[in-house]
C-alpha cells in the first residue's frame, strides 16, 4: 500500500466521525437526532473499516518459510499454557488484591496502628501475580 493509499484511507477515517459530528451540531440537537448521527457515524466507520481491510489485504500473500513454521502441537499447548498461566494468576491477584484492599483500607480507617499488617496481605495477593509469571517464563524456557 503507498503513501498515497495511507493518506486517502486516513482522511476517510476522519471524515467519518467528523462528518456525523458536524451534522449533529449544525441543527437542532434532540435525542432523535443525535441517535441518527450516531448510526451514520458507525455506519461511516464500519464501511471504511471493512474497505480499508479489502483494500490493505488485496496483495499477494506468499507462504511462510517452512523452517520457520515446524512447531509441533507441543510448542503450541505449551504457548497456551504460558498465557494461562500469567493470564488467570493476575485475574486471581486482581480479586484478591480488591478484597484486601478494601479491607485494608476500612480497617486502617479505623485504627491507623495496622497499617503494616495490612499492607504485608496486600502485598502477598500481589505476589500471585509474580508466581504466574515465574511459571510462565519457566514454561517457556523449555520450549
Amino acid at each position: 500500500m503507498n503513501t498515497i493509499a495511507k493518506i486517502i484511507l486516513s482522511m476517510a477515517f476522519i471524515a467519518s466521525n467528523v462528518i456525523p459530528a458536524a451534522a449533529f451540531c449544525a441543527g437542532k440537537k434532540t435525542k432523535h437526532r443525535f441517535k441518527k448521527a450516531l448510526a451514520f457515524n458507525i455506519f461511516l466507520f464500519a464501511a471504511t473499516v471493512i474497505f480499508t481491510t479489502i483494500f490493505a489485504f488485496s496483495e499477494n500473500i506468499y507462504a511462510a518459510d517452512t523452517a520457520a513454521s515446524s512447531g509441533t502441537i507441543a510448542t503450541g499447548l505449551g504457548y497456551l499454557a504460558a498465557a494461562l498461566s500469567v493470564g488467570l494468576s493476575c485475574i486471581g491477584g486482581g480479586v484478591a488484591v480488591s478484597a484486601a484492599a478494601s479491607a485494608a483500607l476500612g480497617a486502617v480507617s479505623e485504627d491507623s496502628s495496622i497499617f503494616g499488617r495490612s499492607l504485608v496481605f496486600i502485598g502477598l495477593a500481589e505476589g500471585v501475580c509474580i508466581y504466574g509469571v515465574v511459571i510462565a517464563v519457566m514454561i517457556l524456557g523449555r520450549l
